[in-house]
């Protein structure tokens, strides 16, 4: 009997010691405080989306606001102001670099921004629509003027001023010209045409003249001297 007893008592849990007590208090404490910083977050979550809501709407009812811009939000602000805009059918970009500077633009469907705009805002510069369209029409008629020059071809550059009247001071104006003249053949210093120097005779003709010539200067060698 005395053994049975023994074998239920040991089995039984020890009362917990005053160690394990304090630190089961403080988890519940943990937990509890845990608890209520989730409710207060939740809570603070459910105002925020619901002054987003409001002032989401008061920026449709306004004809005079096509965009707004929000001041800086977390990434879960952000996120809930996202899903605020595409419930309500509107287009929100985010910009900055920087998650803590980061912010939110919205816009009204029919004025959705150009490429042109998203790509000022992401450089961090305001936009400006005159300056946009001025730079527009400037690129249009660069791009204009390039087509127009491939179609003429290239272009053949002309100088300013002739050489002669740059430096006549130094060569008078007429030396260059007179550089140029054409050369006249002189015929006292015998330059004969061409055609005068062709012997129209056969060889036959020229070989008898040779032969004719040679008798006559051999004739005059032999002929005696007169006294």
């Amino acid at each position: 009997m005395a053994d049975l007893l023994g074998s239920i008592l040991s089995s039984m849990e020890k009362p917990p010691s005053l160690g394990d007590q304090e630190t089961r208090r403080k988890a519940r404490e943990q937990a509890a405080r845990l608890k209520k910083l989730q409710e207060q977050e939740k809570q603070q979550k459910v105002e925020f989306r619901k002054r987003m809501e409001k002032e989401v709407s008061d920026f449709i009812q306004d004809s005079g606001q096509i965009k707004k811009k929000f001041q800086p939000m977390n990434k879960i602000e952000r996120s809930i102001l996202h899903d605020v805009v595409e419930v309500a059918g509107l287009t929100s970009f985010s910009f900055g670099e920087d998650d803590e500077c980061r912010y939110v633009m919205i816009f009204k469907k029919e004025f959705a921004p150009s490429d042109e705009e998203l790509d000022s805002y992401r450089r961090g510069e305001e936009w400006d629509p005159q300056k946009a369209e001025e730079k527009r029409r400037l690129k249009e008629l660069a791009q204009r003027q390039e087509e127009e020059a491939a179609r003429q071809g290239p272009v053949v550059v002309s100088p300013a001023s002739d050489y002669k009247d740059k430096y006549s001071h130094l060569i008078g104006k007429g030396a260059a010209k007179d550089a140029a003249h054409m050369l006249q053949a002189n015929k006292t210093y015998g330059c004969v045409p061409v055609a005068n120097k062709r012997d129209t005779r056969s060889i036959e003709e020229a070989m008898n003249e040779i032969r004719a010539k040679k008798r006559l200067r051999q004739s005059g060698e032999e002929l005696p001297p007169t006294s």
